[in-house]
C-alpha cells in the first residue's frame, strides 16, 4: 500500500491523466447509448408522446413480470428482430433490461439501425419493482 501511495505522489501527472481518460471514456459511451431516464420520466414520455417500452430481457424473465404493454425482444436477437418495432421508429423507445446495464447496448444497436428517439431506463426492472410500479405476469 505504501508503494502505491508513493507512486501516486511521485507520478501525480500520470494518475491525473488516467482519471481524465477514464472519465472521457465513460462520457463517450453514455453519449452513444443515449440519455438515461428514471422510471417516472419514462412513464411520462410514454404517456405524453406515445412512446413504447422495449424489454430486452430473455423471454423467461419477461414472463416472470414486465411493464404493461412492453414489447419483448431479447438483447441477443435485437438486430435480427428490429423489424418488429420498425413502425415505432419516429416515436420514443424506452429500452428496459434487468438492472439497467444492458439497455445502453440495446440503445446503441437501435441507433445503428436508424432509430432516433431511444432512451435507456436507469435501474431497469429492478428499480421499477422497487418503486412498486405495476407489472404484468
Amino acid at each position: 500500500m505504501e508503494l502505491i501511495l508513493r507512486f501516486i505522489i511521485e507520478q501525480w501527472v500520470l494518475v491525473a491523466a488516467l482519471f481524465v481518460c477514464i472519465i472521457m471514456l465513460i462520457r463517450n459511451e453514455n453519449k452513444k447509448s443515449g440519455p438515461a431516464l428514471s422510471p417516472q420520466q419514462a412513464i411520462k414520455i410514454v404517456n405524453q408522446e406515445n412512446g413504447i417500452f422495449l424489454d430486452v430481457r430473455d423471454l423467461r424473465e419477461f414472463k416472470n413480470g414486465h411493464i404493461v404493454a412492453a414489447i419483448n425482444i431479447p438483447f441477443n436477437k435485437l438486430l435480427e428482430q428490429s423489424s418488429q418495432i420498425e413502425k415505432y421508429k419516429d416515436q420514443p423507445i424506452i429500452v428496459v433490461c434487468k438492472m439497467g446495464h444492458q439497455s445502453g447496448g440495446g440503445c446503441k444497436q437501435l441507433k445503428s439501425e436508424g432509430f432516433q428517439r431511444v432512451f435507456k431506463m436507469t435501474g431497469g426492472m429492478f428499480e421499477w419493482e422497487n418503486l412498486q410500479l405495476p407489472i404484468v405476469k
